[in-house]
């Protein structure tokens, strides 16, 4: 948290708006926790809500709708006025928010490699040929069929829960998850192993948590504004910058993350196709303290990105699934 000197009165009320995976919640309560220190005197409640993307479970994202799914219910709360915020993994977050709405803070960021989860193996390299490993990223799909051809990788929808489930009814060998997930309930003991960066490069705001607000409440950016984290803040807008320069969403594997190196801040970012061909992959550094500069160095990776084909294995798998191409 900052010490960013609020201006208007204190908060006496605020709802936030939540999906209701056990997750979520623990994300809502956590913020929630983080208002009521700041302003004991407030009443801060969570307004659960079942979402699109909670209730499709037999398909992939990128099949119905992508990570909108996951945030238009709660984004309905904050236009009607029922919710004043709403907390999301950043990494579920569209990269171009709707009119009328605005990421209000962007929270320190927890880990934000993948991890390697499985009840007989040590580790990806440890897996029998032909051994089912499951995912719902095509990021991570992509990185698995370039890396280990000789495996099966299948679907993996539901909350944390429901798929911790489905490998222990052994339906898959190995699932591959958000280490930020299962940290933050208290599931780090399930992780065999972490998965470096360089190998599965994660999604853009992978770890991250953003407050999403409706535009024009200027009191409430005040009130929230002691729970940003001005360097995950830079960072994630520097890996966000690359995915919205190429038209990026669940349809294309493109993984983004930056990494603060003392003043700088570097950039790595890969895109390829789902089946792990065709890769391009760009990186940069630059000294960064301001929006502008994270949002430079975004571009400079994803002109590096689009000088290697990258725009047209956007398109091309825009046109595969009935999309217009990227602009």
């Amino acid at each position: 948290m900052n010490s960013e000197t609020l201006s208007a009165a204190p908060p006496t009320e605020l709802v936030i708006a939540s999906r209701e995976s056990r997750l979520a919640m623990w994300q809502a309560e956590f913020v929630r926790d983080a208002l009521r220190k700041l302003y004991p005197s407030c009443d801060v409640r969570i307004l659960g809500m079942t979402t699109r993307g909670d209730q499709i479970l037999d398909r992939t994202l990128s099949k119905v709708g992508g990570k909108g799914l996951f945030v238009k219910e709660l984004e309905t709360a904050l236009a009607d006025g029922r919710a004043d915020l709403a907390v999301h993994s950043l990494k579920d977050v569209p990269m171009a928010l709707p009119d009328g709405f605005t990421l209000a803070a962007v929270m320190e960021r927890e880990d934000p490699r993948d991890a390697f989860v499985s009840n007989d193996h040590a580790s990806l390299d440890a897996l029998p040929a032909g051994s089912v490993v499951g995912t719902s990223a095509l990021r991570r799909e992509a990185m698995l069929r370039s890396r280990y051809p000789h495996l099966v990788v299948e679907p993996l929808r539901g909350n944390l829960d429901t798929r911790l489930a489905k490998l222990d009814r052994g339906e898959y060998a190995a699932i591959i998850l958000a280490s930020a997930g299962l940290k933050r309930l208290g599931l780090a003991g399930r992780i065999r192993t972490w998965l470096d960066v360089d190998a599965s490069l994660p999604s853009a705001g992978q770890g991250a948590l953003g407050i999403e607000i409706r535009t024009g409440r200027p009191e409430l950016e005040a009130w929230l504004a002691p729970l940003k984290h001005e360097p995950t803040r830079l960072a994630v807008e520097a890996e966000r910058a690359v995915s919205r320069a190429l038209g990026g969403s669940c349809d294309v594997p493109l993984a983004a993350h930056a990494m603060w190196k003392g003043e700088f801040l570097q950039l790595a970012s890969r895109v390829s196709m789902p089946d792990g061909s065709r890769a391009a992959f760009a990186q940069a550094s630059a000294r960064v303290a301001s929006l502008a500069e994270a949002l430079a160095l975004g571009d400079t990776v994803a002109r590096s990105l689009e000088s290697q084909g990258a725009r047209a294995v956007v398109d091309e798998l825009a046109a595969a699934r009935g999309a217009e191409p990227a602009a």
